[in-house]
């Protein structure tokens, strides 16, 4: 039978020590800033009614881990004994790992650092692990120690040597690794004696950590978390990344995927040779991707990230953008109709897969918002048309169709802004988390004036003005239409992107007030 080796953490026994801290560090050489075994010191309620509770926490090894099927290259794997482990010679360091996980346990390497400041000391070099810098790293379960234990006939869970170092070196026998599927195993025994739970089991992760909150002695209770959830350590924090170039890729491919979309739709009409506007398009997504080279950890590997088509929507954006510039030089050199609709199919299948990417982030709530694939979508074919606007006026004699740009512009405004106040108030209601909804609520005004109302306006201005000034009109509004997608990009990656917080729906029955545990019965 396949192991399915797992943790069971007692948090009546935890006292908030920290030596799973020191000894996951001293057993992975982790770099200053970088911990993959954390201990949480939760404070509940509000005096006299308190507790104070201890939460072991760290990459909860899922059985449907959303980690793996994000990773373009294949670095990140789940084994069959149901380990997530990395392959750090393949990862890119793109970090669709990290935001992808709903525990915050995922992390990129940085530089070799000391931390004592300065250059790193003698120890710490003979520890240094170069192979860990600007890729993904994450506690493995100390894979290592597992593997090396089994070959010598050690049994993890019991014997410390085939044991992770948080588990073997718990002072109070508060961190428990064995095999879920022992059924006769210490894990089981643990299981069927109390009542546990797991984190964000809402989210089908399926974690292998579960956590004891009741035994026989210490009855549990509802959490009752209230506003400590917005507040440390429960909040997720804001993820750092996917930064302004990461960013740029969304803004640069949105706009110009959905201007080759419109380019291509009015080219197969039969306005013309749009070979203009596919090699303007072509221009801005270029600008879009590279800004990716300088914001992976490993930018020498990035052609690895095509590796993953069959899950990975990065990997797909890759093979999509490889069909579409070279359809693009074709359409330059020989255009045909049916090069012209090879190049809007490229452009909208790129378009899709920019849109999945975001969504495919489950560490973030505000990204894996089900709005966010049809506001990326749409946002883009509204930009796109806005781009259509600009440059029919721009460069009249290179665009043709352009005057089609206001009626197409207009419903997508009206479209996207009704899309926006459903994202806000799903967000609102909490979707989102608070620190992401307070976010999503600075911007909304700003956004459906400039980026919505405004654009719907010049747009419909266009429809019915005289000949000189429609296409002035529409220009305006297309570049309100550009800079509203632009600006909701930009703060929805940069501004409400916390990661997923921490769940503790249910807590021993133990400290002050109404808090506190129950006297114990007599025993005759």
């Amino acid at each position: 039978m396949t192991a399915r080796w797992g943790m069971v953490i007692d948090l009546n026994r935890c006292v908030g020590c920290q030596t799973c801290v020191a000894a996951c560090k001293h057993e992975n050489a982790t770099p200053p800033g970088v911990q993959w075994r954390k201990v949480l010191d939760i404070e509940l309620g509000a005096f006299p009614d308190v507790q104070r509770l201890f939460m072991v926490t760290g990459c909860q090894h899922c059985e449907e881990p959303p980690c793996v099927p994000v990773c373009p290259t294949g670095a990140t794997r789940r084994r069959a004994d149901g380990l997530v482990t990395m392959d750090y010679d393949r990862c890119i360091g793109c970090a669709a790992c990290v935001v992808a996980c709903p525990y915050q346990a995922r992390d990129l390497g940085g530089a070799p650092a000391s931390a004592y400041g300065g250059a790193p000391t003698p120890p710490e070099r003979v520890r240094a692990h170069d192979e860990r810098i600007g890729v993904a790293t994450k506690c493995t379960f100390c894979v290592e120690r597992l593997d090396a234990g089994l070959a010598a006939g050690l049994t993890p869970g019991v014997d410390a040597a085939a044991t992770p170092a948080c588990a073997a070196s718990c002072i109070a026998s508060a961190i428990h690794f064995g095999d879920f599927a022992d059924e006769n195993g210490n894990l089981a025994a643990l299981l069927r004696d109390n009542q546990s739970f797991r984190m964000h089991e809402e989210l089908g992760t399926e974690p292998r950590i579960r956590y004891l909150y009741e035994t026989p002695t210490t009855p549990g209770r509802d959490a009752d978390i209230g506003a400590a959830a917005a507040a440390e350590p429960l909040a997720g924090r804001q993820q750092r990344w996917w930064d302004w170039k990461g960013a740029m890729n969304f803004v640069c491919g949105g706009l110009a995927s959905g201007f080759a979309v419109m380019a291509a739709l009015l080219a197969l009409g039969g306005d013309g040779d749009p070979w203009f506007p596919f090699a303007l398009a072509a221009l801005i997504m270029a600008v879009g991707l590279g800004s990716l080279l300088f914001k992976i950890g490993r930018p020498t590997r990035a052609l690895y990230a095509a590796l993953r088509p069959g899950s990975s929507w990065m990997a797909r954006e890759l093979w999509a953008a490889s069909a579409f510039f070279p359809l693009v030089l074709l359409g330059l050199l020989a255009p045909a109709p049916w090069v012209h609709a090879g190049i809007g199919l490229a452009a909208a299948a790129f378009l899709l897969c920019q849109a999945r990417i975001l969504h495919a982030a489950k560490g973030i709530p505000a990204w894996r918002a089900p709005h966010i694939p049809w506001l990326l979508a749409l946002s883009g074919l509204l930009e796109g048309a806005g781009l259509l606007a600009v440059a029919g006026l721009a460069a009249p004699g290179l665009v043709a169709g352009a005057d089609m740009a206001p009626a197409a512009g207009a419903v997508l405004a009206a479209a996207v802004a009704l899309l926006w106040h459903r994202y806000r108030r799903a967000a609102a209601a909490g979707a989102a988390g608070p620190a992401a909804s307070a976010a999503l609520a600075r911007i909304t005004p700003w956004l459906h004036g400039i980026g919505h109302a405004l654009p719907l306006a010049l747009f419909a201005a266009a429809l019915a003005a005289p000949a000189p000034a429609a296409p002035v009109l529409a220009a305006v509004g297309g570049l309100a239409a550009i800079a509203g997608g632009a600006g909701w990009k930009f703060w929805v990656v940069l501004c409400a992107g916390h990661q997923q917080g921490f769940a503790v729906p249910r807590v021993p029955r133990r400290g002050s007030g109404a808090y506190a545990a129950p006297p114990r019965l007599e025993v005759a």
